[in-house]
């Protein structure tokens, strides 16, 4: 289960070691989790036509976080409740189907917390960050409106701000 951590003295979040990567590859969902629950970390698994950069995944890391110190969280845990931002959606439900990978797609995007050697090729799976990069069209499938002159990431990063308003 995941905890969130608090410096002493000040209240602040302290953010767990996460990495964020694309990578590709044969193994299927259950044994990608099963791999880096056994290395002693959490994984969140996506979708990565519904992740528009690592900002986009990061910043629902952190309000996911302060949702929790806040007492405002929907879920039980950080983990999903980083997935309701990162999809921002208001229902755990739909949040979950929005963002976890299709069946029998062989990409994926990873949130890797706690892991310091990720070995990937253990389970034969390789990196492909530039699964991760932001378009517009990655943003319509999150259901985020594009207005001229902002970009793709500063509207998503919007939109997951958003659901801290949504959730009142």
């Amino acid at each position: 289960m995941y905890g969130v951590q608090l410096e002493k003295n000040t209240g602040l979040i302290q953010m767990r070691n996460v990495k964020i990567i694309g990578m590709s590859g044969d193994t299927d969902y259950d044994s990608i989790l099963n791999h880096f629950i056994g290395l002693g970390g959490d994984v969140i698994l996506l979708d990565p036509d519904m992740v528009c950069g690592k900002g986009h995944l990061v910043s629902a890391v952190m309000h996911a976080e302060r949702a929790f110190k806040n007492g405002t969280n929907r879920s039980k845990n950080v983990l999903t409740e980083t997935i309701l931002y990162a999809a921002g959606e208001r229902q755990i439900s739909k949040a979950l189907e929005k963002m976890r990978p299709k069946k029998g797609r062989k990409e994926m995007a990873a949130m890797i917390f706690d892991v310091n050697d990720i070995l990937l090729d253990k389970i034969g799976m390789e990196r492909h960050d530039e699964l991760l990069n932001a378009s517009e069209e990655k943003a319509r499938n999150l259901g985020v409106e594009m207005y001229e002159g902002v970009s793709v990431e500063d509207a998503v990063l919007e939109h997951v701000a958003l659901l801290d308003l949504m959730k009142q």
